[in-house]
C-alpha cells in the first residue's frame, strides 16, 4: 500500500476515511465543522480497527478507451432502440427472433460479466446463458435479418473488444489481440 499513511504501524486508507466521513455527514444531515471532524475521527478509528483486505477486482479503467466504449455503447443503444421500435410499430408483422450461440475471446470472468451486462442492457438482446468454461454466450436477439449468427458474433466481438480495451487488465488486453 504505497502512499497510505500509517497510525501506530497500521495503515489508514484515506479513500475509505473520506468515504466513511461522507456517509457520516449524510447520516447526521448537517454540515458543520464538528460533524466533519467527528466523521473524520470516527472513520479513521473504524478503518484502523477494522481494516479491509485488499482485493483486486480485475478492472482497470483506461480513460480514452472507456470514452470510446461509452460513445459506441450509446450509439448501439440508439440503434437497437430504433430497431425494436420499428418492429413494435409494424402491426401484424412478427419480428425475426433468433437464439444464437456466440464465442467470446476473453477468459476473464469479470470481462465476461461486463460483456453480459452490456448485451442485456441493449434493447432487443438478452443473454440467456453464459458458459464460462466454453467462453460462450447464448443470446436471444430480435429484429436482425440475414446471416444472424455472423452479425451477432461480429457485434459481440466488437463490444467485447471495446469493453476489454476500456476496463481490462494488461493480461486481458493481451489475450484478445
Amino acid at each position: 500500500m504505497r502512499g497510505t499513511p500509517t497510525l501506530l504501524g497500521r495503515p489508514v486508507p484515506l479513500g475509505e476515511v473520506a468515504w466513511l466521513t461522507v456517509v457520516w455527514l449524510l447520516l447526521w444531515g448537517d454540515l458543520t465543522v464538528g460533524n466533519v471532524l467527528g466523521g473524520l475521527l470516527a472513520s479513521s478509528v473504524v478503518v484502523w480497527l477494522l481494516p479491509l483486505p485488499t482485493l483486486d477486482s480485475g478492472v482497470r479503467i483506461h480513460p480514452v478507451a472507456a470514452l470510446v466504449f461509452l460513445v459506441r455503447f450509446a450509439a448501439d443503444l440508439v440503434l437497437s432502440s430504433f430497431r425494436v421500435a420499428f418492429w413494435a410499430l409494424r402491426l401484424g408483422t412478427s419480428p425475426p427472433v433468433e437464439t444464437v450461440r456466440v464465442r467470446l475471446r476473453t477468459s476473464s470472468e469479470v470481462m465476461t460479466v461486463l460483456v453480459t451486462v452490456a448485451l442485456s442492457a441493449l434493447p432487443g438482446s438478452l443473454v440467456l446463458e453464459a458458459e464460462l468454461e466454453d467462453r460462450e454466450l447464448v443470446l436471444h436477439v430480435l429484429g436482425i435479418r440475414g446471416d444472424v449468427r455472423a452479425t451477432v458474433q461480429a457485434d459481440v466481438t466488437r463490444l467485447e473488444g471495446a469493453i476489454v480495451a476500456a476496463f481490462g487488465t494488461p493480461a486481458d488486453r493481451e489475450e484478445i489481440r
